[in-house]
């Protein structure tokens, strides 16, 4: 019996995908726990209408980071941290702190989307990548001073 995955399921497939499966498989367990479908000429129709309009909001969806994306490229912050006699800084900053005064200026960035290289803790300039979304990233630079 052919039918589609409406959910990813273990050791079969991924949601989406058309399988062949025997015929009490299919209606005891897959059907019956709502795990999939019968495989017909409707059911594959609305499978590519839904696809379609995951590809639409996906495209969109990359737009829209990609606008945020140039907006935090613009962006310049600057942090002011204690120093010690020889110029070592005490503490670094953090991405929550990263996150906080992007929020400031208007752009919520999830903390878990900044990814550092090293600790920020040296005075100067650091470029920090985000991740906006799997295909979007960018970077923005911070500045690091004395207090």
């Amino acid at each position: 019996m052919k039918v589609i995955l409406l959910q990813d399921v273990k050791k079969q497939g991924k949601k989406d995908d058309i399988l062949e499966v025997s015929d009490g498989y299919a209606n005891n367990f897959l059907i019956k726990n709502k795990l999939a479908v019968p495989y017909s000429k409707k059911s594959k129709e609305m499978l590519d209408k839904e696809i379609q309009t995951r590809q639409e909001s996906e495209e969109q969806k990359i737009q829209q980071c990609e606008i945020v994306a140039k907006e935090i490229e613009k962006q310049k912050l600057c942090f002011s941290l204690k120093t010690g006699k020889d110029g070592k800084t005490f503490g670094s900053v953090s991405t929550k702190q990263i996150s906080d005064e992007l929020k400031k200026l208007g752009i919520t960035i999830d903390k878990k989307n900044i990814h550092l290289q090293n600790a920020i803790d040296t005075i100067g300039f650091h470029k920090i990548e985000i991740e906006l979304h799997k295909k979007v990233k960018c970077t923005i630079t911070i500045q690091i001073k004395e207090k």
